[in-house]
């Protein structure tokens, strides 16, 4: 089920569970992964090194299929998607994501860490609109959101 509270066929679904991963990775969102994209990514992460241009670059070396330099949705996809099934990598992606949005690193998402995280996204959302996230995903204010919280929001079963 996806927020607006319609069910997906179970292709679509993955289809916008790899689209909402791309579109987080995707920093400027010019519809294409590049370097800076994921330094910027990783530099949200306590334990990633933003500077290590190596490892950002074995990352794009083994989804850029085309060699231009940058990954575009198709090739994400691919390395994510086998055939509509989706890969276990899809389970990191997604904590590499939480991690970023948790700024304490208590292991939840309080309201000011997905408020924050949504604006760095570029995404507008009120307080209610998070509190209403919050609500989906099991959460509240009080308590936060745990990474299996998030996930029931984005509709991602992993």
């Amino acid at each position: 089920m996806c927020p607006s509270g319609r069910s997906l066929a179970s292709n679509t679904q993955t289809t916008s569970d790899l689209r909402a991963a791309f579109d987080i990775l995707d920093a400027d969102h010019d519809g294409k992964i590049s370097r800076d994209d994921l330094r910027k990514f990783y530099a949200g992460l306590s334990s990633g090194d933003p500077n290590d241009d190596d490892v950002i670059g074995s990352m794009i070396s083994v989804a850029d299929f085309n060699k231009d330099g940058f990954v575009e949705y198709e090739e994400f996809k691919r390395v994510l998607d086998d055939n509509g099934k989706k890969r276990s990598r899809n389970n990191g992606v997604m904590e590499d994501v939480f991690k970023v949005m948790d700024k304490d690193g208590d292991g939840k998402l309080s309201h000011e860490d997905l408020k924050s995280y949504m604006q760095w996204a570029g995404f507008d959302a009120s307080d209610d609109d998070i509190k209403a996230m919050m609500k989906l995903g099991g959460g509240d204010d009080k308590d936060g959101l745990s990474f299996g919280d998030l996930l029931k929001i984005l509709s991602i079963d992993l």
